[in-house]
């Protein structure tokens, strides 16, 4: 007999996401629904706005994705008006949205996820002693005396003793799946904790270049950022000194840090190799070396059936790749509900059909969800790391290989072990080592041309709307940290006519489309064995691999601009 749970919310930051597992008689998944439960109105207000303001209120959709965000909007107006920006102002792009990817990397790892593997409570066991031979045996990190470890410790049981364990409340501690010993449960505690700390240097990168975080500036054409080495008025030596110290010990924490402890955990639950799903992969490849957006360190591209021999290309302006589905969406479509649309031709009309609120089961033999289900030429797509690295090792990129190589090797695993929950985190601290060699690149880069006398930062060439096209469309991309993004926009008459976005999280939590397929969250958790489904820490393990950002995933506009809703406060 077969037994539903329900794990809502799921996200451990940001957004509304809803997991239905269906459970077999030997409690292993065989069916699960992802359901987003909230909407929101971003679409909406841009509408009839000015193109040029599209960033500033796109960036606000998520405070966990600010940037990315803004960077695909003015690169989605600059491809619709024909804007091209100075290379300094591309590099520091890169900069900022380099360094987001390698701060948020670090902060899902021990932050939104870590807790997935590390028992917290089991580490007031540990053996300060043991654990300082654990830990320098890992790396030459200097933090890793008995002293230290028997400090935190002490922190750590006072949290306990108080009943009142604040960021480490409400999870399964002792639970049966938990395999790493005290000591390097402590470890993890310790790096959970500095890594909080060390996480709000790396974001001032942000500032220096965008004026603040979260949310830096962009401006159509380029940065609004003013260089001059000399000037206490603009970015001078000193805060270009700043930069490259930030940079210098953000690769330091991820080589003595980071990646040990990636691979000191994942040895202790390498044989737990669930959480393959599609075996689709997509990328639209990320940081441009020339005003060519395809110039991309990151490459385009979509694998299919885990074929890494085969590399399909991207085309985000072919109106029969990326489209939209809505038959398990609360939305409707004028052409039918069982129609898929591409952006540029997008809808989103809210329809709510689902059971009454409060309710103890989705209707999932119908519509469940707010995330549209997107798919590219009709097939379900993962994106994220993951996506990127497989790409990247398809293609041969030799850090990558060597990096992957080395992390398989460490864990005396092959190369089948990527496609699973635990491939999926290692894809990203993978990654995250090489943004942050990324991140020296694109410094040493701007650098140069500072030193060869280049400070120009922006081009106001079409910043006027006199010169704009009557009428245009363009769409930009990138890479976020949790994957694919792209925005489409039309503009008219120098205004905001239709402004579409498709989001990482709503490629993987989406939901069943007309063809029944499943989501890459839905995918990912069949076939999973469960030791207590009164505690569903499995479940939190795979989606949480994803990094779930449902902010930005949820978007509603009622095309004829009417009010859908009102929220009465009692």
């Amino acid at each position: 007999m077969s037994k539903r749970i329900v794990v809502d919310p799921i996200t451990r930051i940001e957004g509304h996401l809803r997991i239905e597992a269906v459970l077999d008689e030997n409690n292993v998944i065989k069916d699960a629904y992802s359901s987003g439960t909230m909407w929101r109105g971003l679409e909406l207000i841009l509408k009839g706005r000015d193109p040029r303001d599209a960033w500033a209120f796109t960036q606000r959709i998520c405070g966990v994705c600010t940037t990315v965000h803004a960077l695909t909007s003015v690169r989605c107006v600059e491809d619709a008006i024909g804007a091209q920006i100075p290379p300094n102002a591309r590099i520091i792009r890169n900069l900022i949205d380099v360094t987001q990817h390698t701060q948020d990397h670090l902060v899902h790892f021990y932050h939104l996820h870590a807790l997935d593997w590390v028992d917290v409570v089991s580490a007031l066991s540990a053996d300060p002693k043991e654990t300082s031979r654990i830990a320098q045996s890992l790396s030459a990190w200097p933090k890793s005396s008995p002293g230290y470890f028997k400090e935190l410790q002490t922190r750590l049981t006072k949290f306990v003793e108080s009943g009142q364990l604040g960021i480490f409340s409400n999870a399964y501690w002792g639970h049966k799946a938990y395999k790493l010993p005290a000591e390097v449960n402590l470890i993890a505690v310790a790096h959970y904790l500095e890594a909080l700390d060390f996480q709000k240097e790396i974001v001032k990168i942000h500032a220096v270049f965008g004026g603040k975080n979260p949310h830096p500036n962009y401006t159509i054409g380029g940065m609004t950022c003013a260089i001059d080495p000399n000037s206490d008025n603009a970015i001078n030596i000193q805060q270009l000194n700043m930069v490259k110290k930030i940079i210098d010990d953000t690769a330091t924490f991820i080589d003595q840090v980071y990646i040990p402890d990636l691979i000191a955990i994942a040895g202790y639950y390498k044989g737990w190799l669930h959480g393959e799903g599609l075996g689709n992969y997509l990328s639209y490849g990320n940081f441009p070396q020339t005003a060519d957006p395809a110039s991309g360190l990151w490459p385009s591209g979509a694998i299919l059936g885990k074929d890494l021999a085969t590399i399909h290309e991207i085309d985000l302006a072919d109106m029969g790749q990326v489209q939209e589905e809505i038959a398990r969406s609360w939305y409707t479509y004028s052409k039918g509900d069982q129609a898929a649309l591409h952006p540029w031709e997008g809808e989103t009309n809210p329809k709510y059909v689902g059971p009454d609120l409060p309710y103890e089961y989705l209707d999932t033999d119908h519509k469940y969800s707010w995330l549209k289900a997107p798919r590219w030429k009709g097939n379900p797509m993962e994106v994220g790391p993951l996506a990127r690295v497989l790409l990247q090792y398809a293609k041969q990129e030799p850090m990558i290989v060597d990096t992957v190589n080395g992390v398989l090797g460490a864990l005396d695993v092959g190369p089948e072990a990527l496609f699973s929950t635990l491939g999926r985190t290692a894809a990203r601290g993978i990654e995250c080592k090489q943004t942050a060699g990324f991140m020296s690149k694109f410094y040493n880069q701007l650098i140069d041309n500072i030193k060869a006398g280049d400070y120009q930062v922006f081009n106001n060439d079409l910043w006027d709307p006199e010169r704009w096209p009557k009428e245009c469309k363009g769409f930009g991309y990138t890479e976020a940290p949790r994957g694919a993004l792209a925005h489409w926009i039309h503009i008219k008459d120098k205004k905001i006519l239709d402004y579409q976005i498709v989001v990482p999280s709503t490629w993987n939590a989406s939901p069943r489309d007309g063809k029944g397929q499943p989501g890459a969250y839905e995918a990912a958790l069949a076939n999973t064995p469960m030791e207590d489904p009164e505690q569903p820490l499995e479940v939190l393990r795979t989606i949480h691999s994803f990094d779930p950002c449902l902010a930005c995933a949820s978007h509603i506009m009622d095309m004829n601009g009417n009010e859908i809703t009102t929220v009465k406060i009692v």
